[in-house]
């Protein structure tokens, strides 16, 4: 069995515990990918002082190089891009047509932060004196620690890695301890595309082994952290109480609304890949389905016919539409899901249980599961599950379904599907969520944009686009007076000479 290392101080190293874990196929438990590094605070240490030596050589190389890194490991991404999403689907299940999605998205972001290299622009202004000139500039911060979730193992590292380096930080990347092959393959593609060893830690481990220990760390002054919102309200206290900066992406309870007036073939199309795209496992999965009344029963009927068809499997194997979960935890917090469910009063119409038989015994399968008689207060309506599970919510009107799909304490992604082009900016307007489709599902995030939500959601920060390119560096001030005497700005000078 191979056995896999960190990478700290330029090397790929033991960690100093001598600890390991396996990393399973979750389609297969008995397909174990090789043993990872359990690592520690001590091992956070190390790579904190490696780091802070990289970010020395890396803010003194010129942004346009840091860009053409990027873009070679773009490159190389393209070139092992099979390689990798076999290597992930084999690793965290969702199907290779997933996979290779993820990796694209890897690869669009390297070569849209590589031309940011070239625009990592401050703005110049006119000074209120006389002689004098006003500008600023992006620099940047220094460590950044980046802990990222499980769900997308290739495109969320390189949200946060890529541009983070472009700006001139250096890194230390804690991968989710259920994906760390893919973790190490990305490290293994940037030291290929000639990034300076120092610059990249690479730390496997658990939350509280590794994570924590990172995000309590006094040298590394910004932070970026993709998981639960429980999670994220401690990294939050921390880095608060540190004073660091922070970009939080956290929970979703997602809703597509589907009108009367709707194409009900797109939206059933839009409703199957939300809700069970990536085993429901995305934050921004459609958990919540606001049907109205007048298309209610029929569409109903027509998403039951279709779930019931998908085919659960190995991701690898052609035909599949749905993969395992990613552990048994998450398998046993589904059924914990259903169970409330069910108590709550909604009828289970679809799925809630494991499938046996066709090769899906030794995996973590779950049928993908639909309720209906859903009630907006109904904690399977408010809470996020992040599994197959879809709740289904019947509403009279435009503005009950608005109004519901507000009511939950997150605010990342909405849909809605219908023709009335009045209605659709409406729903821009109105539907409280970072970002809102119109007659497309709630999944489907693109590099050039911002992604990320209100609420309880994030805190304010983006991922993507060209926002997150101010999260990762500082605006610096500079004043340049030429004209060789004492201008004592804002006191006396600005409205002339005082007698």
């Amino acid at each position: 069995m191979k056995v896999f290392k960190n990478f700290v101080a330029g090397e790929w190293v033991e960690p100093s515990t001598g600890n390991y874990f396996d990393n399973r196929n979750p389609a297969d438990l008995n397909d174990v990918i090789g043993k990872f590094p359990l690592s520690n605070s001590t091992d956070v240490e190390r790579a904190v002082t490696s780091a802070k030596r990289g970010f020395e050589l890396w803010k003194a190389t010129p942004a346009p190089q840091r860009g053409d890194v990027l873009r070679k490991a773009g490159d190389l991404l393209t070139a092992r891009k099979e390689e990798i999403a076999n290597a992930m689907t084999r690793e965290m299940g969702k199907p290779l047509t997933e996979t290779r999605g993820d990796v694209q998205e890897g690869i669009d972001t390297a070569y849209y932060a590589a031309t940011m290299g070239r625009q990592l622009s401050g703005r110049t202004v006119p000074s209120e004196s006389r002689s004098k000139w006003a500008m600023s500039y992006r620099r940047p911060i220094g460590v950044a620690g980046l802990i990222c979730p499980f769900n997308f193992p290739m495109a969320i590292p390189t949200w946060k890695m890529f541009p983070a380096l472009v700006c001139g930080n250096s890194v230390i990347f804690k991968p989710a301890e259920d994906v760390p092959h893919t973790g190490t393959l990305l490290v293994e593609i940037l030291l290929d595309a000639g990034l300076p060893p120092e610059v990249i830690q690479l730390l496997h481990g658990t939350g509280e082994d590794v994570g924590a220990p990172l995000v309590e760390h006094p040298d590394v002054p910004l932070i970026s952290f993709t998981g639960s919102t429980a999670t994220g309200s401690m990294v939050g206290a921390t880095c608060g109480r540190m004073h660091k900066r922070l970009s939080l992406e956290m929970g979703g309870k997602n809703a597509q609304i589907v009108l009367d007036d709707a194409d009900l073939d797109l939206a059933l199309e839009g409703a199957l890949w939300g809700a069970f795209g990536t085993t429901g496992q995305r934050c921004t999965a459609t958990s919540r389905l606001i049907l109205q009344k007048g298309i209610h029963d029929n569409f109903l009927g027509m998403l039951i016919e279709r779930t019931k068809a998908l085919k659960l499997g190995d991701g690898r194997k052609k035909g599949t539409d749905v993969g395992p979960l990613i552990n048994e935890a998450a398998l046993r917090k589904i059924e914990h899901y259903v169970d409330v469910g069910q108590t709550d009063g909604a009828d289970i119409v679809c799925g809630a249980r494991r499938p046996t038989g066709a090769g899906l015994d030794d995996g973590l399968f779950y049928e993908p599961t639909i309720f209906s008689r859903v009630e907006p207060g109904h904690r399977i309506a408010n809470e996020e599950i992040f599994g197959p599970v879809l709740s289904v919510i019947r509403v009279s009107t435009a503005d009950e379904a608005f109004a519901i799909n507000n009511s939950v304490k997150y605010g990342l992604s909405s849909s809605l599907y219908t023709k009335d082009v009045n209605l659709s900016f409406r729903a821009l307007e109105q539907l409280d969520n970072g970002i809102t489709y119109i007659n497309a599902p709630t999944i489907g995030a693109e590099a050039h944009l911002p992604f990320g939500g209100v609420k309880q959601t994030g805190n304010g920060h983006r991922e993507g686009g060209w926002e997150v390119y101010e999260f990762y560096s500082e605006t610096k001030v500079g004043y340049v007076d030429y004209s060789g005497t004492l201008q004592r700005a804002q006191i006396d000078m600005y409205l002339g000479t005082p007698d």
